[in-house]
């Protein structure tokens, strides 16, 4: 299993892995997160046939997975979060292992252990790869397009419009039609969901304990947006 801090990506530098399924699930005693990773099966809905599918990567009956941004992972990055400090694996190594500013060992997220076993450089393709995509939960792409906090009324709101006008949330996440989205949710969530897709997003990686956070749209973004959405909204027609 991939977990939440690592991505297929991550585990091809592994040859030692290349004979491994790699499959990405959510935890079951927290509905929210339900789907925030999956697995994607084309097979019938049996435990045999999953069973084979998950011996047998030479196959497409596991066609995929669904990835958290490994980034957002709670032990992505290296440091300690008492003192705020956040590094990769290259500076953690130029720092001998050691906090700057407490002066006790660092804790070492998964980014490090990845670049201490890893085998192949980033990029490789494992021999039986299979496709993934990296997402993230529709109430956080909401919150990162909007500027609402996570708690927000207007988002549970909205999450329960779009539900019931476009679909569930994986479908919203990855097919539903933009322009759809922009009519229910307004421009700056259709904008955000378009970047998620292409993965243009920005990261702050996670690190010893602390999740990371995946940003669409920033204050000036969203302001800037909306700025130039009102112009064309009130400049006058031509006659």
């Amino acid at each position: 299993e991939t977990g939440l801090s690592s991505d297929p990506p991550m585990n091809w530098r592994l040859e030692a892995l290349d004979r491994y399924t790699l499959v990405s699930n959510s935890d079951a005693h927290s509905p929210a997160n339900l789907a925030r990773e999956a697995n994607l099966f084309h097979t019938d809905f049996s435990y045999p046939a999953i069973s084979h599918a998950l011996a047998h990567p030479e196959t497409q009956e596991l066609y995929g997975t669904l990835e958290f941004f490994p980034e957002e992972g709670k032990y992505h990055y290296d440091g300690h979060r008492n003192c705020g400090v956040c590094l990769s694996p290259e500076q953690t190594i130029s720092l001998g292992g050691i906090c700057p500013v407490c002066g006790k060992r660092l804790t070492v997220g998964v980014s490090h252990r990845v670049e201490e076993l890893a085998t192949q450089p980033l990029g490789r393709r494992a021999p039986y790869a299979k496709h993934f995509e990296s997402i993230t939960p529709l109430a956080q792409a909401l919150v990162s397009c909007l500027g609402h906090s996570s708690n927000s009324l207007k988002i549970r709101n909205l999450q329960d419009v779009l539900a019931k006008e476009i679909g569930p949330e994986l479908y919203i996440l990855r097919e539903a039609p933009l322009d759809q989205i922009k009519e229910k949710a307004g421009p700056l969530v259709a904008e955000g969901i378009r970047r998620l897709r292409a993965g243009e997003v920005l990261a702050q990686p996670g690190f010893d304990g602390a999740y990371g956070k995946i940003q669409l749209l920033g204050e000036e973004e969203r302001a800037c947006l909306q700025g130039q959405l009102s112009f064309f909204e009130s400049a006058p027609s031509r006659p």
